[in-house]
């Protein structure tokens, strides 16, 4: 006669499954979200970024979650939300 597995074995497989899901996905993915707040946060009048769209500016106001940034040779003057922010590009001189 067969013997019923026990509880326990039968759930080892999920829970390794469980267990390389959240080291492959969702701790660099935390990671990643932890970075990109922690630069949201730390923006400044003066920075360079570069937003989702592609286009690259100078921060000029910062007023809650708007930011105005120039854009272009003319300086034209383009008011973005924070979260829209890509990346800061550092200056090298």
């Amino acid at each position: 006669m067969p013997e019923n597995p026990n509880l326990l074995t039968m759930l080892i497989p999920y829970i390794l499954i469980f267990a390389v899901f959240y080291f492959i996905l969702i701790l660099p993915q935390r990671k990643r979200d932890k970075k990109m707040k922690e630069m949201l946060a730390a923006l400044q009048v003066g920075d360079q970024v570069i937003t989702i769209g592609g286009m690259y500016g100078k921060v000029t106001t910062i007023k809650d979650d708007i930011l105005t940034i120039e854009v272009g040779a003319d300086k034209t003057k383009l008011k973005i939300a924070r979260w829209a922010v890509k990346s800061v590009e550092t200056i090298k001189a």
